[in-house]
């Protein structure tokens, strides 16, 4: 009894922390924008299916990409075993879930082999941070902390899968010793039970329940630990797959306060009405982390940092100073620094900065050639253009800030009609001495 009341204690602080650090997050999205629409459920769905679970994209990389792929199925996998864990301690029982029979014993062979593959993959992340350095896992926003938090991250989930290999060993030398039935089968785990010979029946369930507390603390904690991490991505990544934008990544998608207005102007009973007085003054584009609509700030938070997308950015490539992971981690950080006290304040609070120069210089955001390739790369389907661009809109029609180049294709159009700077009537002079005829 005491077992189930310290557990139900230990579940109850980690559901009510979880829930109070995702209340504070669903209320920062109440700060951002609208626009996005979610259609087309069917089509995202079977997207979901082939890039969050087929985890398709990672394997771009075929080998690093396995061992991440084998990670993210090893977690679906063992997610059925946490589960059984969860019912056991509140119940005081053992195996709570074996009466599944055979679909029982293949999650639970499933589970134990893949707390193996788990194992050796982070351990090759490890080494790779560790040692060798990877050129993609640096840059000017990776901070000292972002490589001690996928650290402390990864030394986590290998401490899972030790101690669950720890405990469905542990268990079967038990039920061996007590003469039990051994619910569900373990290929991997019963090679180890070797490492309690010489242990007695009492000392063997001890090492069971202390690899139990272990492994479900531990889970308890890392649940809690993700959300203020980069591995946020554990819970973030498959429903942003399920939002990712459905149209070409060429596309870039007009402002709906400017199609509004352009399309009252064309019509004739509305040209010259005044506007409402009680009408909103909207920004155009995106200035601060507020004004980003809320599928780009579910982008920030979903952002692995894994540098795949500045790693095939052109612009940074011919070194230039822009890095999509970057503006991805400026709009997670801005909202951090400023959504407190938007929330207590009010959305009008402002403290004197702003996500665009504070956080992104506009050398950055020019930089930018739309190519796609970062959103093209990305393995959970962010949509780093789409932010950059709405972040220059802003520059350029509430600023009027636009390179020197720009700005007189600007006013070439608006005097010319075209980007050149000859008139309508000279456009053709280039031809005049040619052997052709013009019509």
């Amino acid at each position: 009894m005491t077992k189930q009341i310290v557990f139900a204690l230990a579940l109850l602080a980690t559901i009510g922390v979880f829930a109070y650090t995702i209340s504070r997050i669903v209320r920062f999205f109440m700060l951002t924008r609208k626009g996005f629409k979610v259609d087309k459920l069917g089509k995202r769905l079977l997207v979901t299916l082939k890039v969050a679970f087929g985890q398709t994209k990672i394997f771009r990389r075929p080998v690093i990409g396995l061992l991440h792929a084998l990670v993210f199925w090893g977690f679906c996998v063992i997610l059925f075993g946490s589960i059984e864990m969860v019912i056991d301690g509140l119940f005081g029982i053992e195996k709570s879930l074996s009466f599944l029979g055979g679909f029982y014993n293949f999650m639970m062979a499933a589970g134990d082999i893949f707390a193996l593959l788990v194992a050796i993959s982070i351990i090759v992340f490890l080494i790779r941070r560790i040692f060798l350095h990877v050129k993609r896992f640096e840059g000017i926003e990776m901070k000292k902390i972002s490589h001690i938090d996928a650290n402390i991250a990864l030394t986590i989930i290998l401490v899972l899968m030790l101690s669950l290999m720890g405990m469905n060993a542990a268990y079967i030398k038990w039920a061996l010793l007590e003469g039990h039935n051994i619910h569900g089968i373990y290929p991997v785990s019963q090679h180890l039970t070797s490492l309690f010979d010489g242990i007695s029946v009492d000392g063997v369930f001890t090492h069971y329940q202390v690899y139990w507390w272990i492994h479900i603390l531990l889970i308890f904690i890392f649940a809690n630990l993700l959300p203020y991490s980069k591995h946020f991505h554990v819970f973030m990544s498959i429903p942003n797959v399920f939002l990712s934008r459905l149209e070409p990544l060429g596309k870039l998608p007009n402002m709906d306060n400017v199609t509004r207005e352009v399309k009252l102007m064309m019509n004739p009973e509305t040209a010259f009405s005044a506007p409402a007085e009680e009408a909103p003054i909207e920004r155009f584009g995106v200035k601060d982390a507020e004004d980003v609509v809320w599928r780009s700030y579910f982008d920030s938070l979903a952002c692995t940092e894994c540098g795949r997308c500045t790693s095939v950015c052109p612009a940074n490539i011919t070194g230039k100073k822009l890095s999509p992971r970057k503006v991805m981690m400026d709009l997670r950080a801005r909202m951090k620094e400023k959504g407190p006290h938007m929330l207590k304040d009010g959305r009008d609070y402002n403290d004197g900065k702003s996500l665009v120069r504070d956080y992104i210089s506009e050398e950055e955001l020019w930089a930018c050639t739309t190519c796609n390739a970062c959103a093209q790369e990305c393995p959970i389907n962010i949509d780093h253009p789409k932010l950059i661009v709405e972040m220059r809109r802003y520059l350029v029609m509430e600023e009027g800030s636009a390179p020197g180049e720009l700005k007189a294709m600007f006013n070439n159009i608006e005097n010319n009609g075209a980007p050149w700077q000859y008139s309508p009537e000279d456009r053709l002079e280039w031809a005049k001495d040619l052997e052709i005829k013009v019509q």
